[in-house]
């Protein structure tokens, strides 16, 4: 019996990155030597353990062969006859094909090595069409790791997206991927590597639906909808690291891929459009409540916070109220950078400032100051005196702008 750490471990070693989870295999071994050995056995595919005192898993190394349509339909062989090399093998890009024995030698049948030093992302063997999953996945090291995908690897990905094999995948799947993408240093990565092996229509026909279509002219009209939509995400990506304000910016222009052509030199109307396509991609990819929160908020409200210096006092606290935020300042914060990232999100505008912001959030503090232990009444009659004094506190902010 041999043990191998294998997969990101070494990857991310290689990169001088940090390590997170460490995944062994183990060959020439048996699911009864290794429960011998004190290792417990967890998962229902094939033969993996957590080590009793570490609990990072240790599989056995494992052959896979395709019997059925989809991520799931495979057959595992993990006897003990089974090479490192005929593991590694199975696995989906070169870079994470690579191991490491114990005195620290590094193992590369692929070619890893020189992928990590060119930047590339390649498959290693036709076996990847396979799984439809490893489109996904692909597009998400694009995000993490900027590497450009391989000219054969990119063919293979087309060939996928146009089997349909695709549209087998769960949507929580599909969400996990999305969300882990969200996640890394370069979203915009994920979707530009998704459109361009013909995935994007597939997964995210929402945002497929923008490329094309004309900016407003009082913004830019050289770039369409779509560009507009990952400079967005880009800028969101600047100015915060959480993955809810990503998804809003990401989504915030989705009505504008509806909208009739007539009504583009203003696309007025799209944020109610977009509003219900949010919905229909929230429910299609089962997407956590608390990204749908913020993203269904930022489609409806984005050009009210762009406009909100032009608004009376009563406009303002009823937008406050509309949007809940007396009550979660938290995801009113959240807004408000996506609609800065929107903003932001055209050429030349990149580092405009976007005083939007503060003012939304000056007239939301002065809306929560207010003095209410004098106030006497009972119930409505208390609401409206409240309401009252919070109009008259945004008023008197706002004329002195």
């Amino acid at each position: 019996m041999k043990m191998y750490l294998v997969g990101g471990a070494v990857r991310d070693r290689l990169l001088g990155l940090p390590l997170a989870d460490r995944d062994w295999v183990v060959v020439g071994s048996t699911p009864a030597e290794m429960e011998g050995l004190g290792y417990r056995a967890v998962g229902k595919d094939f033969p993996v353990f957590l080590h009793p005192q570490t609990h990072e898993q240790y599989a056995l190394a494992r052959t896979e062969r395709k019997t059925a349509p989809g991520y799931k339909g495979f057959h595992f062989n993990a006897a003990p006859e089974v090479t490192l090399e005929a593991d590694l093998q199975r696995r989906d890009l070169t870079i994470n094909a690579i191991a490491q024995d114990e005195n620290g030698a590094v193992i590369d049948p692929f070619g890893g090595v020189a992928d990590l030093n060119a930047g590339l992302l390649r498959h290693v063997s036709p076996a990847f069409s396979e799984d439809p999953l490893r489109v996904l996945r692909v597009a998400r090291f694009a995000a993490r790791l900027d590497f450009a995908v391989a000219e054969e690897t990119m063919r293979l990905m087309q060939a996928i997206s146009q089997s349909g094999e695709l549209q087998t995948l769960a949507p929580e799947r599909i969400w996990v991927e999305v969300e882990r993408a969200l996640n890394e240093p370069a979203p915009v990565n994920f979707f530009k590597v998704l459109r361009e092996c013909h995935a994007l229509a597939t997964i995210f026909p929402e945002i497929q639906q923008l490329f094309g279509v004309p900016q407003p002219a009082v913004h830019h009209p050289e770039i369409d909808s779509g560009i507009h939509t990952m400079m967005v995400l880009e800028q969101a990506c600047r100015l915060s690291k959480d993955p809810l304000v990503r998804f809003a910016a990401l989504v915030h222009d989705l009505g504008k891929g509806t909208t009739p052509e007539e009504e583009w030199p203003s696309h007025r109307g799209h944020e109610e459009r977009g509003v219900g396509l949010v919905n229909g991609l929230c429910d299609r990819l089962k997407i956590p409540n608390k990204y749908r929160e913020l993203a269904v908020m930022t489609s409806r409200y984005h050009l009210n916070c762009h406009r909100v210096e032009e608004m009376r006092a009563d406009t303002i606290l009823k937008k406050l109220e509309q949007m809940d935020a007396l009550r979660r300042p938290g995801r009113f914060a959240q807004f408000l950078i996506a609609c800065e990232a929107d903003s932001r999100g055209r050429t030349g505008f990149e580092q405009r400032d976007y005083p939007q912001a503060e003012r939304f959030l000056d007239y939301l503090s002065a809306a929560n100051s207010i003095n209410t232990q004098d106030i006497e009444g009972e119930g409505s009659e208390i609401g409206a005196a409240i309401r009252a004094r919070r109009l008259e506190a945004i008023a008197a902010i706002s004329q002195c702008r």
